[in-house]
């Protein structure tokens, strides 16, 4: 459901350019708002949520589509955690659909999918290992690199139960809300996808923006 947002970008608390294949990790407070920023549109942005107080407790695709019988994600979804408890809230969304289903690149799916010679490109999964690996107060292993969350991207299910990878449906400017409702580390992958229409094959930047309420 589209849903505009009444905050303002110059009453956010903090503002973090992620650049077209870099990373971000953080921790939103219960209570705060982020925003994820297509600033050029036709971007996916691979997004992972944990419990900032144990990592071990982190999204999870099933309970969060099992909860609101619904495989795509907009405002009013919950996204829950693999102990059913809710972690946060979209509570605004001008792009009107978010992918569960359709994971994140890796050098092996894009060998996969695409060609041996797509294995040395850069993926989403590559940017992950390195946020954890740079970042180890966080307590993320590569255990914890579970099914994660495509915002602004278009999977849609075929009649016969599979997925494909469609041009986005977002443009620039468009965007999503979510209000944590616990502690919640971020961990997010730019997608530098070249091998199909997610990011229009020009991967850009995007923007995250974060409110105290």
């Amino acid at each position: 459901m589209l849903t505009e947002s009444t905050r303002q970008p110059e009453q956010a608390v903090s503002r973090t350019t992620i650049d077209a294949g870099d990373y971000y990790i953080g921790t939103v407070k219960a209570g705060q708002t982020l925003r994820i920023l297509d600033l050029e549109g036709n971007q996916a942005a691979d997004t992972l949520f944990y419990s900032a107080a144990d990592p071990s407790e982190r999204y999870s695709a099933m309970d969060t589509i099992r909860e609101q019988g619904n495989v795509y994600l907009t405002t009013g979804s919950v996204l829950r955690s693999n102990e059913n408890t809710p972690m946060l809230e979209i509570v605004a969304d001008t792009c009107g659909r978010h992918d569960t289903l359709g994971g994140a690149c890796a050098t092996e799916s894009n060998t996969v999918r695409y060609d041996l010679e797509k294995r040395c490109m850069h993926a989403c999964r590559d940017s992950w290992m390195l946020a954890i690996a740079e970042h180890p107060e966080y307590g993320i292993e590569k255990r914890d690199i579970s099914h994660n969350i495509n915002f602004f991207m278009n999977v849609p299910v075929t009649e016969e139960g599979g997925l494909t990878f469609e041009d986005g449906i977002s443009a620039p400017g468009k965007y999503v809300e979510l209000t944590a409702l616990m502690d919640v580390v971020v961990l997010i992958s730019n997608c530098p996808q070249l091998n199909n229409p997610c990011n229009g094959y020009n991967p850009t930047p995007v923007e995250l923006l974060v409110w105290d309420n």
